[in-house]
């Protein structure tokens, strides 16, 4: 069984900052990617950020430049570090993680349960 925390959303001011956290739970021997989505209200969900194994990173436009990804292997968990948020950023952030190996079993999928992040004055 896998499971992903999330951790660190909230309320904040238009040009603040906030750091999402989430940790993957389970005997877990390696996460190929890890990444961050979000749906705001009457949207559908996106893609706002994925970094692989290798550290390799992708980024949304709409985020470039103001958010950062980062992962630890030894914890398997996953930051986004989002800096000068706008009321567009207003959503649900949900954690990802795909080619999750644990003993003897590959989930090829893997979503958290989502925390809210707003972005208002």
């Amino acid at each position: 069984q896998v499971q992903l925390v999330e951790s660190g959303g909230g309320l904040v001011q238009p040009g603040g900052s906030l750091r999402l956290s989430c940790a993957a739970s389970g005997t877990i021997f390696s996460i190929s990617t890890m990444g961050w989505y979000r749906q705001a209200p009457e949207k559908e969900r996106e893609l706002v950020a994925t970094i692989t194994l290798s550290t390799i990173t992708n980024y949304a436009d709409s985020v470039k430049g103001r958010f950062t990804i980062s992962r630890d292997n030894a914890k398997n968990t996953v930051y986004l570090q989002m800096n000068s948020l706008k009321s567009e950023d207003t959503a649900v952030y949900y954690c990802n993680a795909r080619g999750v190996v644990v003993r003897g079993q590959v989930y090829p999928e893997v979503w958290g349960q989502g925390t809210l992040v707003t972005v208002s004055s």
